[in-house]
């Protein structure tokens, strides 16, 4: 199988226990996922199958949109809820207070990734090292917050809602932490749930139930979207028969000898389509040469090299 299945991941399974249900769901040995969640959270999960594995690296889409509850004057060591309270007190912040500061953490911000997580200090997870009890200094990070509005607060409560859209390396956790901060306490994530990643949204998305079921009726290839849903913010070029096999087989391609072409620039990356509207790969335009370059091949290679009846 080949393509993206987006699966609306459970509360309690980490996104490597998806990509291991999914492997076995739909018989496919490579297999990856597009943006790790915690094992707490929930919502949109895409995971590649067969060829669209290779695209995991190159996705030209990484931002993603939550839906994040929080309280205000509870702390945890892994700033959620499901983590060991470290200091709690009674706070009385209001609605508009915490409005004030929202512009501040909106665009491009620098964030500290928290120690429970999968970034990497000197070759370690941070996680690993959070579990032995060891802190150790994290460098901040640029990140990018597109949205960020507050859904919702309860001030006798001191728990609110937040709507965020983000670029990829935003710890959800932290901007609640950070935003608590800056009335001088704590806080922490209660409820995570991403709407959308990688240009996929919930609405999208299958339960790993309706996967099963899916399988056991053998019409799990129904969940699947094609490998080049993934890459639909770039433009298509359409090339001949000839053309398609010269790709198929690694050879570059002179724009001088395709009809079917956008506008092109120097640099820019494009999809490449067969004669019969089959996606073939990425090729990037190289202006001194006038050439389509591969950046990366998703075509059947024996498709394309079958002799001619």
């Amino acid at each position: 199988m080949n393509g993206v299945v987006v699966v609306n991941k459970p509360q309690g399974f980490t996104s490597f226990d998806v990509v291991a249900v999914l492997r076995k769901l739909c018989n496919e040995r490579k297999i990856g996922h597009c943006g790790t969640l915690d094992p707490n959270a929930t919502g949109v999960l895409p995971v590649l199958l067969g060829r669209a594995a290779k695209a995991q690296d190159i996705l030209p889409n990484h931002d993603k949109t939550y839906r994040a509850e929080f309280i205000l004057g509870k702390v945890t060591d892994t700033l959620d809820i499901w983590g060991q309270v470290t200091a709690e007190e009674k706070t009385q912040v209001t609605k508009e207070e915490i409005l004030s500061v929202i512009p501040e953490f909106t665009g491009e911000i620098e964030q500290i990734p928290p120690m429970y997580s999968a970034v990497q200090v000197g070759g370690k997870r941070l996680y690993d090292l959070a579990r032995q009890g060891i802190e150790v200094e994290r460098k901040a990070r640029k990140i990018t917050v597109y949205s960020l509005k507050l859904l919702s607060f309860d001030e006798e409560t001191q728990s609110g809602v937040l709507a965020v859209s983000c670029s990829k390396g935003t710890y959800i956790r932290t901007l609640i932490d950070d935003i608590a901060k800056k009335f001088c306490i704590g806080g922490c994530m209660t409820s995570l749930v991403r709407e959308s990643a990688c240009g996929f949204s919930l609405d999208m998305s299958y339960t790993l139930d309706e996967l099963r079921t899916m399988s056991e009726q053998g019409e799990i290839e129904n969940a699947l979207l094609s490998t080049e849903s993934l890459f639909v913010t770039y433009k298509e070029v359409k090339v001949s028969a000839e053309q398609a096999k010269r790709f198929a087989n690694g050879g570059a391609l002179s724009i001088d000898r395709i009809r079917e072409k956008p506008e092109m620039f120097d640099g820019n990356i494009y999809r490449v389509k067969s004669p019969a509207d089959a996606f073939m790969g990425l090729a990037k335009f190289e202006e001194t040469s006038r050439e389509l370059k591969i950046f990366k091949q998703f075509a059947d290679y024996a498709q394309f090299n079958k002799p001619s009846p």
